[in-house]
């Protein structure tokens, strides 16, 4: 008997709900081993999580020989856009107009210059490589965003106060909302232009963008009035994750950009809430089981059928990459290089480290485009982990 039969005569008295039960405990209970394993080792804990997606992945593909998918059939999909709408609600938290103006001009030089020559250069790079339109432009978009989590974590470990660990801290606190923009108007603008229909897509296009700013508007406008009544000073637990699964269900039945509706959102209740001061509080308290089961689900999104012929992707965006935030970085360096503001020449490499947001992107684009999906994703999540690792070391060094 196979592994395959063995599997399926093991399990054939149980039904899809309560398979899904067990795999979610299965879940919880490794990423436990993994927080442990990254507190004894100091490896980064998301790469951990990852690894073990990967670790299902080839389990269900190579030992029980099933085709490559995801597991927790017909709920995984659901956790994963939660999950996605949480990260981009507290980013758009991030952006109030009182931090705004406290980055000033050479954080917004800066983070401006590092996202358009990133996006140059991995695109280009990519397109005269002799990838498609589809890859160069999805992988140029997601090289914007960050792991802000590993970048304060090296500067808070050093206890580093010199004016280039203030920019970093600037900058990776608004550079995965700069991506979430890049990644919906570049989505917007492939629909566009791969539909042959240039005006039949226009609309589309134009809804996409259009209607998650309205969705924002309508969810976040209310409930900067609404939450923190109940219990003054404070959102309750039901209030953030009503906001959280409304905008997640409303964007996904409207076809419009949930990460962008979710951000708006999040700025609007950050901005005009004038009754309670941590508008996100409750959200952060129940966010990380919500990521665990992202990452972990999108390692085991892997088709490994198509890592094969991932490899030179992921070389290649890993090479493109990393130029592009160096000299995105010498060339924000440039604008804002003063005799009395002097920066590290290599400063845009502190910016490498990449997480959740890059491969969140990347689910999103092998869902809307499954001929590319399994190739794009597969680089996506094998190079997240190389960042990971290796962004912490860059960091150091930048900052030394």
């Amino acid at each position: 008997m196979t592994a395959s039969e063995a599997w399926q005569a093991a399990t054939r008295h149980l039904d899809l709900a309560t398979t899904n039960l067990i795999l979610l405990g299965l879940i919880l209970s490794l990423s436990i081993l993994a927080d442990t394993v990254a507190s004894r080792t100091r490896l980064p804990r998301i790469s951990l999580l990852v690894l073990v997606g990967v670790g299902v992945a080839i389990v269900q593909q190579v030992w029980m020989g099933l085709e490559g998918g995801r597991p927790l059939e017909g709920l995984g999909e659901p956790l994963i856009q939660v999950a996605l709408v949480m990260v981009a609600f507290l980013l758009g938290g991030e952006l109030t107009l009182e931090r705004l103006r406290r980055t000033g001009r050479m954080i917004l030089l800066l983070s401006f210059a590092v996202l358009l020559v990133s996006v140059a250069v991995v695109g280009a790079g990519l397109l005269l490589l002799g990838y498609p339109l589809l890859v160069a432009v999805s992988l140029a978009a997601i090289s914007v965003a960050t792991d802000p989590a590993e970048v304060r974590e090296v500067i808070h470990e050093n206890s580093d106060t010199r004016l280039p660990a203030r920019l970093l801290m600037g900058i990776v606190a608004i550079d995965d909302a700069w991506g979430i923009l890049t990644f919906g108007l570049a989505m917007a603008l492939l629909g566009w232009q791969l539909s042959g229909d240039g005006s039949g897509a226009l609309l589309p296009s134009l809804w996409e963008l259009g209607g998650a700013v309205l969705l924002g508007t309508a969810v976040g406008a209310p409930a900067a009035w609404l939450t923190g009544r109940l219990r003054p000073g404070e959102p309750t637990l039901v209030e953030a994750l009503a906001l959280i699964l409304l905008l997640a269900g409303l964007a996904a039945w409207l076809e419009v950009s949930a990460l962008l509706a979710a951000m708006l959102a999040g700025a609007l209740v950050a901005n005009l809430s004038r009754h309670h001061t941590r508008s996100f509080n409750e959200i952060e308290h129940i966010e990380w089981p919500f990521l665990i089961f992202f990452f972990v689900l999108s390692g085991a999104s892997i088709d490994l059928r198509y890592l094969g012929s991932a490899v030179w992707l992921t070389l290649a965006y890993i090479a493109l990459r990393a130029l592009g935030r160096y000299l995105g970085g010498l060339v924000g360096g440039g604008l804002v290089r003063t005799r009395e503001v002097q920066l590290p020449r290599d400063i845009g490499l502190a910016l490498t480290p990449q997480a959740g947001i890059a491969m969140g992107m990347a689910l999103l684009v092998s869902e809307r485009y499954p001929a590319h999906g399994p190739t794009l994703l597969s680089a996506v999540v094998v190079s997240t982990v190389v960042f990971e690792v290796l962004g912490p070391f860059m960091v150091r060094r930048v900052l030394r």
